[in-house]
C-alpha cells in the first residue's frame, strides 16, 4: 500500500514538472510580437485635446507686456478716460513738488523737479544746454495722489523737460590681462563717459490748456 501511494506521488510530481509553463515561455509572445512590429505598425498616442479659447470681447482691455529693465521697452501708452481727467485737476492742483518715475533707455528714475540725473552712457547729438522733452513715465504724483499707466502714461497729460548740463567722464582704468604660463601681458584702458541731466519742469497739463513750446 505505501508503495502504490509513493508511486503515484512520484508521477503526479513528474506530470506536473512538465506541464508547468516556464516565465520565457509566458514571456515569449510579448517578446516576438514587440520584437517584430515595425514603427509604423504602432499605435500612435492620443493627443491630448486643447480647450478652445473664447474670441476676446471688444470691451476687453489688450494684455500688456512687462517693461523689460534694459533696452526695447514698450512704446504703449495708456489713454486718457473719462475718470481720470475728472480726477487730474486734483492731482494737479496738490501743493509741494510732483514725483515722476521715468524710464530713459531702459532705465528707471524717480526724479522731483531740481533733481540731476546720471546717465551711464554718453548721449549723442545733445550740446550743453539744450532742453529734452522726457514724455516716457510710469508714474507721475504728489503727496495724496498717485497716476499709474499701463505701462506708461499719456504724455498729454503732463509735461517733463531737463536741461543737458554736459559730460562727464570717469578716471582712466588700467586693466592687465594675462594667460596663465604665458609671459605676455596685455593692458586695456578704458574712460567711461556719462551725460548729466537737470530736471528743470515737471507739470501737469490740464484738458483745454495750450502746449508750450
Amino acid at each position: 500500500m505505501s508503495r502504490t501511494l509513493l508511486r503515484s506521488l512520484l508521477e503526479l510530481r513528474a506530470t506536473a514538472t512538465t506541464t508547468r509553463p516556464t516565465t520565457s515561455q509566458l514571456l515569449r509572445p510579448f517578446l516576438v510580437r514587440h520584437l517584430h512590429q515595425t514603427p509604423s505598425q504602432i499605435d500612435p498616442l492620443p493627443q491630448q485635446t486643447q480647450p478652445q479659447q473664447p474670441p476676446p470681447s471688444p470691451n476687453q482691455p489688450p494684455a500688456v507686456s512687462p517693461i523689460p529693465r534694459c533696452g526695447g521697452a514698450p512704446r504703449t501708452t495708456s489713454p486718457a478716460t473719462p475718470e481720470t481727467l475728472s480726477l487730474l485737476p486734483l492731482l494737479a492742483h496738490q501743493p509741494g513738488k510732483k514725483y515722476l518715475q521715468l524710464y530713459i533707455q531702459g532705465q528707471a528714475y524717480l526724479v522731483t523737479p531740481g533733481d540731476q540725473i546720471r546717465l551711464p552712457f554718453k548721449m549723442p547729438g545733445v550740446a550743453p544746454g539744450d532742453i529734452l522733452r522726457l514724455n516716457r513715465a510710469t508714474a507721475i504724483g504728489s503727496r495724496d495722489f498717485t497716476l499709474k499707466g499701463q505701462p506708461y502714461v499719456d504724455e498729454n497729460l503732463f509735461e517733463c523737460r531737463a536741461v543737458v548740463e554736459g559730460t562727464e567722464a570717469e578716471p582712466m582704468r588700467l586693466k592687465i590681462k594675462k594667460k596663465q604660463r604665458c609671459r605676455r601681458t596685455k593692458t586695456v584702458r578704458s574712460k567711461h563717459k556719462y551725460t548729466v541731466l537737470r530736471v528743470s519742469e515737471v507739470r501737469i497739463k490740464l484738458p483745454g490748456q495750450e502746449e508750450e513750446v
